[in-house]
């Protein structure tokens, strides 16, 4: 994959878990671009389920991970694409919850690709470009 990618806390959790086709991807991405990035709220997500199963293995792991990886924090620019991604959502029948629209919203704010196994609920966001890890080579 040439193009910057914001990964989505589904595919995150995959390569964590080492998923095999995901953890492909995701070796081939990082030749390229050399780190991953994500949302705040992708950070928070994976960190909730990890504390409430108290995996300290895994956290620790997940706290290194971190340092490599670029994490976009929410600002006003993010929360206003928000805003307009709900609206259209809403207008038309169609929302999703407000994580993933804030996921899909710094996407487009960023001009990333939304990495994501959830291809039918991002689908549905006009202008958003979505890919799949979990296909075979991207």
């Amino acid at each position: 994959m040439n193009t910057p990618a914001l990964l989505d806390t589904d595919i995150l959790s995959l390569i964590m878990r080492r998923q095999p086709v995901a953890l492909k991807n995701a070796a081939v991405y990082l030749k390229v671009h050399k780190r991953f990035s994500f949302l705040l709220i992708t950070r928070y997500e994976i960190l909730r389920g990890l504390l409430a199963k108290n995996a300290t293995v895994q956290i620790e792991r997940f706290e290194q991970f971190c340092t490599t990886s670029q994490i976009f924090p929410l600002n006003d620019a993010v929360v206003q694409q928000a805003a307009s991604i709900y609206a259209d959502l809403y207008q038309r029948g169609a929302l999703i919850n407000d994580a993933d629209i804030l996921i899909a919203a710094t996407a487009q704010t960023h001009n990333l690709t939304l990495i994501t196994n959830n291809t039918s609920h991002f689908q549905r966001i006009t202008g958003l470009t979505v890919a799949n890890w979990l296909q075979e080579e991207q």
